[in-house]
């Protein structure tokens, strides 16, 4: 049964993390009356952020007194919030290369592309090839860029620790061209908790079946990192 949270509810957690992803800082109900014309005080913001908390959908970080997006406020902000389908981002100067290599460059259009969408995105970026066992990353220099890895230098070695176990289990992502996400803990191989993947099936020339990860911190755009894949396997479904 879907927990049910009013729209009001709906119209706070999605506001928490787009600012949360924008500035990862605890966001507080005064901040959210001053930024977002809510038509209610801060007071009630607080309110229905502490109702949010109770329901498991915000966290409240020590003492701090704003709020931050828990694991289900993120899964219910990708399953209700977010039109997965429909989301796309039109990065243009990528997606031309795309269209004018030939099959032949097969290999140099997946490093292209995922560091294209490393640079896009500010994830560390695995294309797997299966049919010749091909595997590329881009994106660690933007990745470890992200404030999390400056707040704890361990979570270096945990996000490492993550690649190199979904490098050894890359061929058991689900290979369809529906877009997978896993929050947190939901990773299917390790129990590394800091962590988001985002990943697809994409067929590049009709017929060579490519799988594309995003990896990065759970405080990752999903909307504008969704878009991305989205928009990439259309123009190359489309060539």
């Amino acid at each position: 049964m879907k927990e049910q949270i009013s729209k009001r509810q709906k119209t706070v957690l999605k506001a928490v993390i787009k600012e949360y992803v924008k500035r990862a800082r605890p966001i507080s109900s005064q901040f959210l009356e001053q930024r977002y014309s809510l038509g209610v005080s801060p007071a009630t913001i607080r309110n229905e952020m502490q109702k949010l908390t109770e329901k498991g959908f915000l966290l409240q970080p020590h003492t701090s007194a704003g709020r931050v997006p828990s694991d289900k406020g993120y899964r219910f902000f990708i399953n209700e919030l977010l039109d997965i389908k429909q989301k796309e981002i039109n990065f243009k100067d990528l997606l031309k290369m795309a269209r004018k290599k030939e099959a032949s460059d097969m290999i140099k259009i997946l490093q292209e592309l995922s560091k294209g969408i490393a640079d896009f995105s500010r994830s560390l970026v695995i294309s797997y090839w299966e049919e010749e066992g091909f595997l590329w990353k881009e994106g660690w220099e933007k990745v470890l860029k992200e404030p999390e890895f400056f707040e704890n230098k361990k979570i270096i070695t945990h996000f490492t620790q993550l690649v190199e176990v979904l490098e050894k289990n890359i061929n058991q992502l689900p290979g369809d061209s529906e877009i997978k996400v896993f929050i947190g803990r939901e990773n299917p191989f390790c129990r590394i908790e800091e962590f988001s993947i985002i990943s697809s099936g994409c067929s590049v020339f009709s017929k060579q079946e490519v799988s594309f990860c995003l990896l990065g911190p759970k405080r990752m755009a999903y909307d504008r990192n969704i878009g991305i894949i989205n928009s990439l396997k259309k123009i190359l479904q489309e060539r």
